[in-house]
């Protein structure tokens, strides 16, 4: 049986013939957001978003429960599995083509075949066509649905397609020489639709041939009084044309006649290569093209807009096109319009405007390839072209947005690790037939793939080289990657790495050249504060206007928003090479490390060891340019602000490195800048287990302390050299550590005296008074608490944690441990964590759990080993003892395999056992 279904107007349905009821709204409302996507399959998801808009959305049950109803009363006697008309696709559902007789796709057919015969000069037969199509309409498009989005651009598409309809209808009687009686109904419809210039067009021609040329320039006065003062435009090309021919009192005047429709193709290039890479892009981006009538792919030069859009328009089965416009080349924004119309096949349409009404409810999916050169044309056209082409679709690609009403942006990332590994391999057997990578290339292509920053055409301009480098050469040689990556297949912009990039520079106005040039500086991502500081004024309409054309990318979800410069694009500033840029580059730096510094050792902590870490390939830049330039003051100066992060984070080698090159370069340097570093150099060496070269820097910090009669220094400096005494075997360490105690006291800083509380309760567990040393450790946790100052806090409920060891209470040695290890992880400390789970293996070991403790020791191992950081070295005292206890827990095969599986384990996973061990011992 055939069925009907009506949405041009109050939505009806026949079956047979005999009309049926289709049941409540909601019920209505599903078939027609299927009818409404044109043979297009709809998710649940969307149907029940789109059907519910007005309040909450019910299961996926209730939807179900519709369609089956739908089903039934559409196609009546058939069984569930049976059904023709609404089928099942994929997770949603779709209206089948064909399968029923929707009277706007009707509607739209005749007014296409009507608008063919006009075009091809049969008005006599286009006449009843067109008045057959309009006489479908019984009212508003889906007039029951106004208040749900879904209908919206249906009810546009169709309202358009009746004024193009009804025009035509005009301009069919019109050549019939229909004149004088056409006049009235012309008048009524420029009043209803005063914004159409066709209209206008039409009424003044019929007015001109009835003899009435006064009234017909009248009609063009008021056509172009309302378009003024409505859109505040000018007329078109062609009123102004028709004006001219009034004017000119020409005798014959034609109305401009209707293009004829480009027979419907495509003219997609077939591809020369495979696609590699992007799973489900594809997919992503037509689902968005289902959703929004104008989608932009962005991202800068060569990450595959191009490939990604022509992959995605060739996957489609439009009857029309899709059809693909290659604006690169086009230097002369004039000729936009025409480009477009000689691709679509509609000659003597110069306008977008003109265009648009041409191609009136054609339904394609035009590809625009390259728009980031004419972005304000291309913007001006499309828009256009939306609103007066119902049925079109488009598809764009460009490194900057049009910024249109309703465009979708789908940013195009870099390719993944496994993509541009299979990508690189797959160009490079091209080039270089049976070639295979092994196990050592493998390596090197995957981190070659990274440095290229995962740029698809990079990568494959670094895979055709393997004709004549290795892949080990082509890795070396990408510090001038603009030098070897060149010589590619494709069009002259994309043929080197320099072109591709330049191509993109060209675009950008002098001040966003500017910034971007200072931005090169940055080494990682940066936020807007740090670009401020280091352009000298506000920047930000100039970042905005480099996110938008693609050449600085954005962080999602940081908040602040942090931006970043591909290698590629930073490499390409030269920014890090400018003396001025990394000048304010180091002294952006050294702000951030100087406000930073004071709160390590207060409650922010964890945000601040955050954002130094996220800082510190910047830290490595600053230094690195400050002692290429000869500036050792600068070197001490930011490692002594530097060297409680580094401690915490177990960069031991490396912060010792920067501190010797500082001092060796600034060997005078005065007691302010030598005193923060000597700090530093002596609890570095600490953990390095450099103990005599500790002692030795801690001694020289209480000379600068002296000399700059800072006694917060002096405190300091004292207890770190008391703990070194002890460490190297000197015997009155005690006396030096209490008089260190009893200065910081005399500072009434909380931070220094959890510190020197700290360090005196572990010197008097080292001297065996452990009743005092409970004491002081106890103190020091309190005080600590106090201020925020989560590492001494931590170290002391360790140092108490050990205490209860020596006493033979292992068990009561966990109590706490666990909430510290939590505590040191949130706060992001790497070698207190690493020392704290070393000390908690022994401890469960020694309270008969000796598998844990095996995977705890195997854990910390692996951590400590990942920053060069080693308990032992630190602790010789008790950590080798300790690691005995763990060993010695179980037999030696048994040990080794959960041993090795606490090397395994993340932090993220030591971290949800920690959570779970202090639940049960808290719960």
């Amino acid at each position: 049986m055939v069925v009907g279904i009506g949405v041009l107007g109050p939505m009806t349905a026949t079956v047979g013939g005999e009309r049926v009821a289709l049941g409540g709204p909601r019920q209505r409302a599903v078939l027609a957001v299927l009818v409404a996507a044109g043979g297009r399959a709809v998710s649940e998801e969307r149907i029940l978003a789109d059907v519910w808009a007005d309040g909450e959305a019910p299961g996926s049950g209730t939807l179900k429960s519709y369609v089956s109803v739908l089903r039934r009363i559409l196609e009546p006697g058939k069984a569930p599995g049976e059904a023709r008309t609404i089928v099942r696709e994929g997770n949603g559902y779709l209206l089948r083509a064909g399968s029923a007789e929707v009277d706007a796709e009707v509607f739209a057919d005749l007014v296409g075949r009507g608008a063919e015969l006009l075009a091809g000069g049969n008005a006599a037969e286009a006449v009843p066509v067109l008045r057959k199509a309009l006489a479908l309409w019984r009212g508003e498009p889906y007039a029951e649905f106004g208040d749900l989005g879904f209908a919206a651009p249906e009810r546009a598409r169709l309202e358009g397609l009746r004024l193009t309809a009804a025009e035509y209808l005009y301009e069919a009687r019109l050549t019939q020489g229909g004149n004088g009686s056409l006049i009235g109904d012309l008048e009524k419809h420029t009043l209803e639709q005063p914004l159409s210039e066709r209209g206008w067009e039409l009424l003044a021609t019929a007015l001109y041939r009835a003899g009435r040329q006064g009234d017909a320039l009248a009609a063009l006065r008021r056509a172009r009084a309302v378009l003024a003062e409505e859109l505040g435009i000018d007329p078109g090309p062609a009123l102004r044309r028709l004006e001219a021919s009034i004017l000119a009192q020409e005798e014959q005047i034609e109305a401009l006649p209707v293009a004829a429709p480009k027979p419907r193709g495509r003219n997609l290039p077939h591809a020369l290569s495979r696609f590699v890479g992007r799973g489900g892009e594809s997919a992503r981006i037509e689902a968005l093209l289902a959703e929004h009538r104008l989608v932009t792919l962005t991202g800068p030069g060569g990450i595959g807009k191009t490939r990604l859009a022509l992959e995605t328009a060739r996957a489609r089965t439009d009857a029309d096109g899709p059809w693909l416009v290659e604006l690169a080349e086009l230097e002369d924004p004039a000729l936009l319009a025409v480009t477009l119309a000689g691709v679509l096949g509609v000659a003597g349409a110069t306008t977008a405007d003109r265009l648009g009404e041409v191609l009136g409810d054609r339904e394609l999916l035009l590809v625009l390839d390259n728009c980031e050169h004419l972005v304000a044309e291309a913007r001006a056209a499309v828009g256009t072209l939306l609103a007066r082409a119902g049925g079109l679709r488009v598809l764009a690609t460009s490194r900057e947005t049009l910024n249109l009403p309703g465009e979708a942006v789908y940013e195009v990332r870099p390719l993944p690790a496994d993509d541009g590994r299979a990508l690189f391999v797959a160009r490079a057997a091209a080039s270089l037939p049976g070639w295979a990578p092994d196990a050592d290339e493998e390596r090197l292509v995957r981190a070659l793939c990274r440095e290229l920053d995962g740029l698809p055409l990079a990568i494959e301009l670094a895979a055709a080289q393997c004709r004549m480098l290795s892949v080990r050469q082509i890795a070396e040689a990408l510090d001038d990657r603009f030098a070897i990556l060149r010589d590619g297949p494709g069009p002259d912009r994309h043929r080197t790495l320099q072109a591709t990039v330049e191509w993109s520079y060209g675009l950008l106005s002098p001040a966003e050249q500017t910034v971007l040039h200072r931005l090169g500086v940055f080494a990682s991502a940066f936020d807007l504060d740090a670009a401020i500081a280091v352009c000298g004024r506000q920047v930000m309409p100039e970042l905005s206007g480099l996110v938008r054309k693609s050449l600085v990318t954005v962080e999602a979800g940081t908040a602040p928003r942090r931006y970043r410069l591909l290698e590629t694009i930073r490499e390409f500033t030269g920014g890090r090479h400018d003396p001025d840029v990394q000048a304010a580059h180091r002294v952006w730096v050294l702000a951030e490390a100087a406000a930073a510094a004071p709160q390590l050792r207060g409650h922010r902590s964890a945000a601040i060891v955050r954002r130094l870490h996220a800082q510190q390939p910047e830290h490595r830049v600053a230094l690195t340019s400050a002692l290429l330039v000869g500036d050792g003051d600068y070197a001490l100066r930011l490692a002594g602000l530097l060297s409680w992060f580094w401690y915490a984070q177990g960069i031991v080698a490396e912060g010792l490195g920067w501190i010797k090159s500082a001092i060796q370069l600034s060997p005078s340097a005065g007691p302010d800048l030598r005193a923060p570093t000597l700090l530093a150099e002596a609890r570095l060496s600490y953990l390095a287990g450099d103990f005599a070269n500790a002692r030795r820097a801690a001694d020289d910090a209480i000379r600068a302390g002296h000399a700059l009669e800072d006694p917060e220094v002096i405190a300091e400096a004292m207890l770190h050299r008391a703990l070194f005494d002890a460490l190297c075997g000197e015997t009155d360490f005690l006396d030096l550590a209490r008089a260190g105690l009893e200065l910081a006291r005399e500072q009434h800083e909380d931070w220094l005296v959890a510190e020197g509380l700290m360090i005196t309760g572990m010197l008097l567990r080292f001297a065996g008074l452990i009743t005092e040393a409970r004491a002081h450790l106890a103190e020091s946790v309190t005080v600590a608490d106090g201020c925020g100052y989560v590492f001494i806090h931590c170290s002391s409920l360790w140092l108490l944690a050990k205490i209860d060891m020596d006493l033979g209470a292992p068990e009561k040695a966990l109590t706490g441990s666990w909430d510290m290890l939590l505590r040191l992880d949130e706060n992001g400390d790497v070698t207190s964590w690493v020392v704290a789970v070393h000390t908690l293996a022994a401890a469960l070991t020694l309270s008969g759990r000796p598998t844990d403790g095996a995977t705890l020791l195997g854990a910390a191992d692996h951590h400590g080993s990942r920053v060069g950081f080693s308990p032992a070295e630190m602790d010789p005292l008790d950590a080798p003892r300790q690691a005995a206890i763990v060993r010695e827990g179980l037999p030696a095969d048994e040990f080794q395999t959960w041993y090795a599986r606490g090397r395994s384990l993340t932090r993220a996973q030591l971290r949800a056992l920690a959570e779970s061990s202090h639940t049960a011992q808290t719960g």
